[in-house]
This record gives structure tokens, sequence and C-alpha cells, in this order.
């Protein structure tokens, strides 16, 4: 453990997590907590366990991407101390240390939080981070700038105790105008600014979607209202995330989406039981204070800092495809094209430097793993060109076909299957040298997942692929799925892409010329990249591909995956984004007190509705307890509440005056006050002291152990 920690300048919230952890990782090494159930809590706290033994990754969860200097600054400071030096920026807007040890986890929190960044809620079943378009607040084409509204739906749902222990990941997404540049399409929420008249007056709103999801079954979010005011957006997220969790898949991950809920109930009944669940809330409508949302200061003009720049050829090619003119007439933002998503601690901290030097102190991380700076005086873009340059940030092409995303794949994932970094790295080769036509075409994209769950999301890619393999002799070849096809046309209008074909990893170089060549061969570059691909259709890239799928002969760099020189070895570990666990009926029991002290705080500091949703969930894992003796699947609340009436108060076996289902659902018709909160809390607390003592009477016969696929009610 790292000692001593100084949480002087921390919030309340922060300190609270960070002393928890600590907690948690003495109780784990003491043996008084099972490191399953460890698992489960660490990853809400952004602790993830990497391929590597005896390392974890450690994630912050950054809003919209939105970083101050300082910021940037401290997190290159905490990469050297507690790590390797370097920052990975995700498709999330999220930035990533690997190989921390876990008792550095604690103070690794503590230095971040010093200047406001979390890792609540940036791994396991939590609404993640809500990613925005980077260009929110500046880019010509918006409405209005989105940014507030993300902040407010952040601040909202950090440490809510509706979205701590779901069915499965909640990922919110808004664009900042109809190009959705935030991807909204493929999200569990996608919201798109809207404006409407109404009583003459202008109202703020947006255009929502729901329950989108890529992975290994990809589903376009359908449109869940064209036009919801901006005032309704919270209120009816936290209604979505109450349905999500009583309704969802809980034991069957596969299933456990928001997509799968949506599939199994329909739009209709699902957006049904959301108007349902909003008649208890406390808000009604949740009003966001735009004019709260504080704005970074702008840069000071100084004649002593215009230059020429250095490389007048590169200069051009850089404003041609990485800057643009802000709808702030004058101002210019520039992109920051990074290899990877990664960025050496050096590095950040002489960006860090030409931020505060040259643009405003706002920089914004980008879903394609960049970095977006903001409010440039145009007389300063040489002077600020000069410098990235200088430090190695100043690489053409951003977002085009030269700028590949990718996961970080084997290099630290448990689930991958493949290598997608040395990939990656070898399909930008490829562009640079053989395509420089397209560097600054940003119609065509590249992503790589290393499995096919997408955290590089290559299904809403223009070319993708995710890794797989092909047995052959007995032995397993390093493969790579191509699907073709996906992302935002101009007009704004998603796709998933199609899977066409799987080959040889190394043959994937070579398909990306077929591809390539035959595009340009029979449009010049002139149409959009995923118009071609539609006109021809998906058999006739299968057809054009199939022969590099052959494997009648196959050399001995077939064997072998991108940056090995022996021979492919398959090895996949477990996952760790289900919060997999190790069930005990005592831990569970133990689990509904915890639920209930946490509502008998929420009671003390007036906070209704947190103490309420606590009472609820001491209800349903106080009857998943007793419901697992008897073999019971738990697979949903929902079923756990309806299943318990059925097993225990219908039998006789639990006495109950009230059909358990009308007790257990009064949170969802009633209003959390005062009154409501302190007789549903008392009502739950008499209803798990009843469950001890069920529990206690069966521990005179032989104690049962329940083993689940992983622990979530």
């Amino acid at each position: 453990m790292s000692g001593n920690l100084n949480l002087n300048n921390i919030n309340d919230g922060a300190v609270k997590d960070i002393i928890e952890l600590q907690q948690k990782i003495k109780a784990v090494k003491a043996g008084q907590l099972n490191e399953e159930r460890f698992k489960h809590y660490r990853l809400t706290r952004g602790v993830y366990g990497q391929r590597q033994i005896g390392v974890q990754m450690f994630r912050t969860k950054i809003p919209f991407g939105k970083l101050t200097a300082k910021q940037l600054v401290r997190l290159a400071d905490v990469s050297e101390k507690f790590t390797n030096g370097n920052l990975h920026l995700t498709t999330r807007q999220n930035i990533q240390l690997h190989h921390i040890k876990l008792d550095d986890t604690p103070a690794l929190w503590t230095a971040l939080a010093e200047v406001g960044v979390t890792a609540r809620g940036a791994c396991g079943n939590t609404v993640r981070n809500i990613t925005a378009s980077a260009n929110a607040g500046i880019d010509p084409n918006e409405l209005f700038d989105v940014s507030p509204y993300v902040k407010a739906a952040h601040d909202f749902f950090l440490r809510n105790p509706i979205c701590q222990e779901m069915g499965r990941k909640i990922k919110p997404a808004f664009s900042s105008s109809d190009q959705d540049s935030a991807f909204g399409y493929f999200h569990d929420f996608g919201f798109i600014p809207r404006i409407k008249i109404i009583d003459g007056e202008e109202v703020r709103g947006f255009k929502v979607l729901l329950a989108g999801g890529l992975g290994a079954q990809a589903m376009i979010a359908p449109t869940a209202f064209e036009f919801l005011a901006a005032d309704k957006i919270i209120p009816f997220m936290e209604a979505t995330l109450r349905v999500f969790d009583r309704y969802g898949e809980r034991e069957k991950r596969f299933k456990a989406r928001m997509k799968f809920l949506l599939k199994k109930l329909g739009l209709e009944e699902l957006l049904k039981l959301i108007a349902e669940e909003q008649k208890s809330l406390g808000h009604a409508i949740y009003p966001i204070d735009t004019n709260n949302f504080q704005q970074a200061d702008l840069p000071v003009f100084d004649k002593a800092q215009i230059e020429k720049a250095n490389n007048p050829e590169k200069f051009e090619a850089w404003i041609s495809s990485n800057v643009f003119e802000q709808k702030q007439v004058g101002w210019f933002a520039a992109n920051i094209k990074l290899f990877l998503g990664d960025l050496s601690a050096e590095k950040a901290r002489k960006l860090a430097a030409a931020v505060n030097a040259y643009a405003a102190d706002d920089i914004r991380l980008t879903v394609n793993q960049g970095i977006l700076i903001r409010f440039i005086p145009p007389a300063y873009l040489p002077a600020l060109f000069n410098k990235l340059d200088e430090i190695g940030l100043a690489e053409p092409g951003f977002d085009g076909i030269a700028d590949v995303t990718a996961c970080p794949g084997t290099d630290t994932c448990n689930l991958a299957v493949t290598n997608s970094t040395g990939l990656a790295g070898a399909l930008e080769e490829l562009a640079r040298n053989e395509y420089s036509q397209l560097i600054s075409d940003k119609n065509i994209k590249i992503k790589i997942s290393g499995c096919m769950n997408s955290c590089g999301q290559h299904m809403a890619a223009s070319i993708g692929f995710h890794g797989s393999s092909i047995k052959k002799n007995g032995k397993v070849i390093p493969a790579m799925q191509i699907v073709l096809g996906g992302g935002v046309d101009p007009n704004g209008n998603g796709f998933i892409a199609e899977k066409v074909i799987k080959l040889p990893t190394k043959r994937t170089p070579d398909a990306v010329r077929l591809i390539l060549n035959n595009y340009l061969e029979h449009t010049e570059g002139n149409i959009f990249f995923n118009d071609y691909f539609q006109s021809r259709g998906k058999r006739y890239f299968y057809d054009l591909l199939k022969p590099l799928s052959e494997t009648d002969q196959l050399s001995d760099a077939d064997f072998r995956d991108w940056g090995e020189a022996t021979e492919y070895k398959q090895a996949i570990g477990v996952g760790e984004c289900a919060g997999v666990a190790y069930d005990v009926v005592a831990a569970i029991i133990g689990d509904a007190l915890e639920k209930l002290a946490l509502g008998r705080d929420g009671l003390e500091q007036k906070a209704w509705a947190d103490s309420a949703y606590h009472a609820y969930s001491a209800f349903v894992v106080g009857a998943k307890a007793l419901l697992l003796l008897k073999d019971v699947k738990c697979n949903t609340q929902i079923g756990i509440v309806r299943d318990f009436q059925k097993h225990y108060v219908e039998t006789g076996e639990f006495a109950l005056d009230q059909n358990f289902e009308d007790l257990v659902l009064q949170i969802k018709k009633q209003k959390a006050d005062a009154s409501f909160t302190s007789e549903f809390l008392t009502q739950a607390e008499s209803f798990v002291q009843q469950i001890i003592e069920i529990r206690e009477a069966q521990l005179g016969e032989k104690d049962k152990t329940v083993l689940s696929n992983y622990y979530n009610a």
C-alpha cells in the first residue's frame, strides 16, 4: 500500500471513493474479502485487470473528453510515477494507464482527484463516460453547445445508486449536429441537438436515439423522440436506467445490453415502461443552467509569438487536414493525430505548455483517439505548428485513412484474440506510402478491434477488422474478419458495417490494397466509399478478396501474429467488462444490509430518491439470496421479484401480508419524499431481517454455497 494519503484538497465524494478502495484492497489481501467479489467492486472504480498477471489498467472518466492543461500535466506526472510514462487515449474520450500495481491505485486516484479527475464508473456495469463531439461549442453546424448538458448528465449519474450495479454497462453520446460525429446511432443513448418553436419561443431539445450498440450483434439505435425538451433528458435517462436495471438480463452476459431489452420488448413497450417509471421520479423536469458552464479563458494576443512555419509544405498539409475555422469568426481549432492514441508523458507536458501559449485552456480528447486544441488566433497557427512539429505532434491526416483507430489488442487486453497495434502500424505506413492522395480524405476510416467486442469500433468503419482465428491441420492461424461499409455518411446517417470475409492477419495489407485499388479504379476517389460498397454489394467484395483467404499454401509468416517472432498460440483470458464475481448466500445478505445502511445515510442527508432506491435494491438482493437456495435462476430483477412471490410468499414459507411485487414496486408509483422513503426503507429493513432469520434457521442444516456466472443484483 502507498502509505497515508493526503485527502485535504479533494471533494467529499472522491475522498469516500478512495478510502473505500484502499480499505477493500487491504481486506482482499487479508483474506477478508473474496477476490472475485472484489473484482466486481474495483471495476466500478476504474481498476481493470490486464492480460499480464499482477498489474492493472487504471481508466479515468473524462466527460466529453474535456481536460485542462493542468490536468494533462498531472496525468503525465502520475503516469511516470506509477507506471511506464504513457497515456493511452480511448475511443470513449478517456485516458488509460497500464501496468499499474493494485496497491498504488488509491494514491494514483488521489493525485488525479486533486485536479478534478475521477475514475468512478470508468469500468464495470455503470453509466460509462458520456462522450460528445470534440468540436461541441465551436462546430459551425451546431444549433447550440451540448457540453453543459453532457456535464450535467455526468454529474447526475456519477454516484447515483440506480446505475452502479446494473446488468451491463450503459454508454451515452451527445453529437454537436446532424452529422453525428459522436456516433449516437450506436449508443445506448444518443442525443442530437434540436430547436423547436413553442408558443413563439425557441426551446432547446434533442433528438433521442435509444438502445443501439456495436459488438458481435450490432444494432442501430431507433429514434425514441424527434424532439425531447432539454430539461427532460435527464429524467428520461433516469427512468430508462431504472427500467433497464429491473428488466435487463443479468445472467447471460451476451444478452445483457439495453439493445437486447429493446429487441425483447419492442420500442413501444419499452417506452411505455419508461413513461410509467417517470411518474415516480423526483424530477419531472431537470433544468440545466448553461450559464453555469465554465468556459475557458481565451488566449491574449501577443505579436511576439508570431512566427513563420519552419516547414511550409508540411504546414500547408497540416492546415488542410487538421485545422478548421470555428463558428466563432476569427478563431481556429487544430486536431492532433496520435498513433494508436498513445501520448508520452514528456510530450503531454510540452503539449500543455503549447496550449497555454497559443490556445484556450480547453483540450478535448476525440473519439478517434486524438486531441483537439481550440480557440487559436490565426496568426498563432504557424508558431503552434512549429511547436507541435518539434514535439512530434504535427502529422497531417487527422481522421483520415492514415489515422487508424485500434484498441490495445493482445498488448494488454484479456479478451483480445489478435494483435491490433502491429497491424495498425502496418496499415498507416501503407496508406502514407501508397495512397498519399487519400490522406486528407476523411470519408474512409480504418478501425481495428482485437476481438468482436468492438472497442476499436470496427463496425463503424468504412474498412474494419476484428481479431479472429482459422484452424488448419491442427494449428491456429491468427486472422482478421473484414467488415465494410460502416460509419456515418456525409448526411449524418449511421451504418453498421457488414461482415465480408475472414483471412490470415498477415494478408490484411494486401486486402486493403485490393479494396482501395478497386475503389480508385472505378471511382477515382470521387464517390463516397460506403456508397461504392453499397453499389457493388457484399458478394462483389467477397469474390474480390476470396483468393487471400485460401489456406492451401501457407508461409511461416501466416502462423505469426503482428509483432510476434514465434508461432501464434491463441490465449483468451476472462474479460472483466461484466463484473464477474463469486456468490455466497451470506455475502449476498451482507450486500442487502449494505444497501440498507446506504439507505439510512441517504435518509439522514435528505437524499430521498437515493435512499428509496437503496431500499428497493435491498428488497431485490435479499430475495435473490433465498431464491438461489432453491436453484431459481435470477436473470432479471423483475424475475427475482415475481419468483420470490411464487416460491416463498405463495408457498407460505415467507410471511408477507401483501403481494411482494406490489410491495417492491411502490418505488415506481410513489414520488420519493420524506414520508414515503422513510416507510419504504423501514419495510425493506423488516424484509431483510426476516431473510436473515430464515437463513439462520437453515444453517442448522448443511450450509449451501452458490456459484453463478457473475454477481450483479
